[in-house]
């Protein structure tokens, strides 16, 4: 995509700080789908990302939650994305003060600066049809107008709301009055919405000038503007991260760009657009997507399948089987199963919210934890006792730290770990092991070129992860 000749730039702003719990057991609030490679081999956050720089642009700004900083971070390194400028959430307020911070974040440099809102979770098949509708929604961009992107709708869905298209704009092809906005349907007023034609969904994806923005803002939605504002001003900086002011940012209003501005604007545009666009908001919606088999069905991983029809399983975890089923969705993690009818899909949400009350770890957090220096798991949980795999990368290193109520064990099963404890510096080998008593001042590092493995075996009367004093953290997180 070839925007160069354009006068004003274009920055890409991608929303991460979703939790895309309606793809649970895979996406959770520790690690949620944008991070996952769930139609590509790179996660859906890279593939946003790509689609940005291709169109030669500037470097994203990338607003992320902050417990997911590093794994952002990591995955746009991968991508091969530089300068992106990541803006950390301390708490989640929805899009609208998300988008104020992007565009004041802008603005400082260039207000007339196009900003392209978009979520870090979609899925865009057609990049041609996109560069089509970039192009003609980046000219009413610059002529002030606050553009949405409209999906031509292929199904009556209830799980998106819907746009009226208006009459076509004057000057500006391939942009289009936009009438009114509706609310996510029932399954009779989508049918309708769809017969009529004329009515697009609303895919989230905005573009206007970060002065417009700011000044619709200023307008319509003060609250959100001086809460954002004051976060901006009290922003510190640390390693790749700007770091938003808890206090101020908390203040903001939890609301929407489209209840805060896009729905009461008076500068409100559509581009329609037919770009193979999915929110993947549910198995179902993957599904959809997914590439079959002749019987209808997509398998992923450790996945049997005999007289299947229309069905979606994907085995992360242990070796899965489904016989003389159809139309389910089947997925398989490390410590979770999910098995639903493909027509109950949108309502994992409801499995989430009874785990919660429930109080189980597995509505949150996965067995594997990742951190800046790579992850963990565990692998046997018992009285008084916890057995661990930590993969460490090449060149980083753990915390130095101490533990009030746990002695650890590590195994090397591969690479080199270079250990402190207390005054002493060991070079740990393959099949060598080290023994950390509790209460010694202890770290590991991996200085080679290979991921460093080892089993971790701890042992005490409280193994939460809690338990831990940070003396010295390459990361910020003392």
């Amino acid at each position: 995509m070839d925007l160069a000749k354009r006068g004003h730039k274009i920055v890409p702003v991608i929303l991460s700080g979703g939790s895309g719990t309606r793809l649970w057991p895979v996406s959770r609030k520790s690690f949620p789908k944008q991070f996952w490679p769930l139609i590509s081999e790179r996660s859906l956050l890279a593939d946003t990302a790509l689609r940005a720089a291709s169109a030669q642009f500037t470097p994203p700004i990338v607003v992320a939650n902050q417990d997911h900083r590093f794994i952002a971070a990591e995955q746009l390194r991968d991508a091969g994305i530089r300068g992106a400028q990541i803006v950390l959430e301390p708490v989640g307020r929805n899009s609208a003060p998300a988008i104020a911070a992007a565009a004041l974040l802008a603005a400082e440099s260039d207000p007339d600066a196009v900003l392209w809102i978009m979520a870090a979770d979609a899925s865009i098949s057609d990049l041609a049809a996109l560069e089509t509708a970039v192009k003609s929604a980046a000219k009413a961009a610059e002529a002030g107008y606050f553009v949405t992107f409209g999906m031509q709708p292929t199904a009556p869905e209830t799980g998106y709301g819907y746009i009226a298209q208006g009459a076509a704009m004057d000057g500006l092809p391939g942009v289009f009055h936009l009438n009114r906005f509706i609310e996510k349907p029932d399954a009779a007023t989508a049918a309708r919405l769809l017969a009529e034609g004329g009515n697009l969904w609303n895919s989230g994806m905005f573009m206007f000038r970060a002065g417009v923005l700011l000044g619709e803002m200023e307008r319509l939605a003060p609250e959100v503007l001086e809460a954002v504002r004051a976060a901006m001003l009290a922003r510190t900086t640390d390693l790749d991260f700007i770091r938003l002011d808890t206090e101020a940012f908390a203040a903001a209003p939890d609301i929407s760009i489209d209840y805060a501005i896009a729905e009461k604007t008076n500068k409100a545009v559509v581009v329609p657009a037919a770009i193979g666009w999915s929110d993947v908001g549910s198995w179902a919606a993957l599904a959809d997507i997914a590439a079959k088999d002749t019987n209808g069905n997509f398998a992923l991983g450790d996945v049997v399948l005999e007289n299947v029809h229309n069905s979606y399983a994907r085995s992360d975890g242990i070796m899965t089987a489904l016989l003389g089923v159809s139309d389910l969705v089947v997925v398989t993690t490390q410590d979770a199963v999910l098995v639903a009818h493909k027509n109950e899909a949108q309502n994992v949400k409801k499995i989430v919210d009874r785990l919660k009350q429930m109080k189980r770890p597995e509505a949150d957090t996965h067995n594997r934890t990742y951190r800046p220096w790579g992850f963990y798991e565990s692998l046997i949980q018992g009285d008084r006792f916890q057995v661990k795999r930590i993969v460490v990368w090449p060149g980083h290193k753990l915390s130095l730290q101490k533990h009030f109520h746990r002695a650890e064990h590590w195994v090397v099963v591969a690479g080199c770990a270079a250990v402190t404890r207390d005054a002493e510096t060991l070079m740990v080998h393959e099949n060598e092991s080290v023994y950390l008593p509790l209460g010694c001042i202890h770290r590991m590092e991996n200085p080679g070129k290979i991921p460093l493995t080892i089993i971790e075996v701890q042992s005490g009367p409280y193994l939460g992860e809690d338990d831990i004093v940070r003396f010295e953290d390459t990361y910020g997180r003392n």
